[in-house]
């Protein structure tokens, strides 16, 4: 970091983010002929969807399953959030993709006669999500990764920092207008310790969630919105991002996903005295253990499953640990052998970071931050949208760092999968082609360098400097928002949060980077990282102060009924940083 040299590297598409969006769009666009440089901070098989556990939501007809089924559960889950185009779009194209994975290797788990096997998940009327035991994410993930390996067109940049987008001039000083067009991106590379300049025609974000900003949280360490942030800072909105999905089901202390599979399996809740409590809240009639049943007792919504956690804590039904109240997960009457071969990962969580053997002991869970369904605005084709509904030339966006339309207010299970699948495909193929139509020049290398390192400079001075611990601040960001932005809310507390966050702000910009070293350094990374997780905790608590109702995942105390119009939230930021937030009409566009 201390010279001033700067890599520039050239390609059609660059992709940042070696998830399942991010390796799928770059198949997609290679597939249309277009050089693709694949950009991720880490080893792309270490990337988040590798944790996916439960499966990939996918209508087989011989089922008895139908689209309009899985059309009108995901709306209904969705709150009046969801988008109908943006839905149908993914319902109708995501067996399609499941398929395709198939032919590319995919090992999905299979019924006796030979069919890819459904088990249910939470929310759904019908079983419809495609499993690999359950490892589906990291067998989906290996199965895409391979598939890159074979194409000439697909270069990788691993362990790669990215830092902003590249645009012909900066965001208009006082506006929340965009950015001029997107002509790559900057970054860093780790490895060898040099600035590099990306320059293409196009750019797909592909960079995942921000559920790691929570201290209790299911996320892996590197889900940090590092996407989202660079969009913002671009002058781009983004979209709710005060709806975060609570998981009922996360390990005390950890927070490591116990998956939903579990209770599809026909796993039950339990409270502290050993009784089901979940038909006490709103989630009966009860169910026979083993047999489960969709929309009821543990196939409820997520969101409902982590309310009725919180009645349960305040009605004095959850049992006390150093990690926090807990209650209990049962899979002790579905036997030893259902569990090596439905759950052989949910076995081995428990075993390793419960301590409990799930055949014969009950598994303490409690709810943590899971994923986020407020991002980047985007089209159903993965276009990028500025805040008065533009197509931003140039940018694309997929996964979970996108806002499309599909989960509104409260994600329907096994549905984030095939979103990253289907709009993976649509923005790889959507870029190729803008790649090929693009008509005007790309500007001078001179004036795209003197962009890029105007942009870059202030990152790079981070190094060796300030006097904050980064670790306090990070853990701090997490108390605060799981006090305050969890399962309910509430005005007083989250003016309290917006007071915490903005003097963590304040300290941040203290924080300390000791390391001055060029190469691997984790701690300007982890900094860099920081930056990104402050920002959107920030924007998350402003959304959520501005939405006065309840709708979805989003819950307020003081505000228990949904507005009689649903409306998205936009947050913008100007270039000083102050954020701002106001509401939009839910719009097919």
């Amino acid at each position: 970091m201390a010279d001033n040299s700067l890599r520039i590297e050239r390609a059609d598409v660059v992709i940042v983010g070696g998830g399942a969006a991010g390796l799928r769009a770059a198949l997609a666009a290679a597939a249309a002929g277009a050089r693709v440089a694949l950009v991720s901070k880490v080893y792309p098989m270490r990337s988040h969807t590798v944790a996916a556990e439960g499966g990939a939501a996918g209508v087989q007809p011989a089922t008895g399953d139908t689209f309009e089924q899985h059309l009108a559960d995901t709306l209904r889950s969705g709150a009046g959030l969801s988008h109908p185009v943006a839905v149908e779009e993914v319902v109708r194209r995501a067996p399609e993709e499941l398929i395709h994975l198939e032919r590319l290797g995919m090992p999905w788990s299979r019924t006796p006669d030979g069919l890819p096997a459904v088990r249910p998940f939470g929310g759904m009327s019908h079983p419809r999500t495609w499993y690999a035991a359950d490892k589906t994410g990291h067998h989906l993930l290996h199965t895409l990764f391979q598939a890159t390996l074979r194409s000439p067109l697909i270069r990788r940049y691993d362990e790669h920092v990215v830092l902003e987008l590249l645009t012909t001039e900066p965001s208009p000083a006082g506006t929340r207008a965009a950015a001029g067009a997107v002509e790559g991106v900057v970054g860093y590379d780790q490895a060898r310790g040099e600035a590099v300049l990306w320059q293409a025609s196009t750019v797909i974000l592909a960079t995942g969630g921000y559920a790691r900003a929570w201290g209790t949280s299911t996320n892996a360490g590197i889900v940090t919105g590092d996407g989202l942030t660079m969009a913002l800072r671009a002058g781009l909105p983004l979209r709710d991002l005060e709806m975060v999905q609570v998981h009922p089901t996360g390990l005390p202390g950890s927070g490591i996903l116990i998956t939903e599979a579990a209770r599809g399996e026909g796993g039950v809740l339990l409270d502290a005295a050993g009784e089901r409590y979940l038909a006490d809240y709103g989630l009966g009639p009860v169910t026979e253990p083993g047999s489960p049943e969709a929309g009821r007792m543990e196939l409820g919504r997520r969101d409902a499953l982590s309310q009725a956690f919180w009645q349960a804590d305040r009605d004095g039904r959850t049992a006390a640990t150093a990690d926090g109240s807990v209650v209990y997960l049962d899979l002790r009457h579905l036997g030893d052998e259902v569990l090596r071969e439905r759950l052989p990962l949910v076995r081995e969580l428990a075993r390793r970071f419960a301590g409990v053997d799930p055949a014969r002991e009950l598994i303490p869970v409690r709810p943590a931050a899971h994923y986020t369904m407020g991002g980047i605005v985007a089209d159903v084709r993965g276009q990028v949208r500025d805040a008065d509904g533009a197509v931003v030339a140039g940018l694309f966006a997929a996964g979970e760092c996108a806002s499309i339309g599909l989960h509104g207010a409260n994600r329907l299970g096994s549905n984030s999968l095939v979103e990253a699948l289907v709009l993976g495909a649509a923005a790889g193929t959507g870029a190729a082609q803008a790649t090929a139509r693009r008509a005007t020049p790309p500007p001078s290398p001179a004036l795209l360098e003197a962009r890029a390192r105007e942009l870059l400079a202030p990152w790079l001075a981070l190094r060796g400097r300030g006097t904050e611990p980064p670790a306090a601040i990070r853990r701090e960001v997490g108390q605060v928002l799981d006090r305050h932005l969890l399962i309910f809310r509430e005005a007083a507390g989250l003016q309290q949060a917006a007071t915490a966050l903005a003097g963590l702000a304040v300290r941040l910009a203290d924080a300390r980077v000791a390391d001055t070293s060029a190469v691997w350094n984790t701690d300007w990374a982890e900094a860099v990282e920081l930056h990104s997780l402050l920002t959107l905790a920030r924007g998350a608590v402003q959304a959520a102060l501005a939405r006065e109702e309840s709708r979805g995942a989003h819950q307020r105390l003081d505000f228990p009924e949904a507005a009689a119009v649903p409306r998205h939230s936009l947050t913008t930021a100007a270039p000083d940083g102050t954020l701002t937030t106001c509401f939009a009409e839910v719009t097919d566009a």
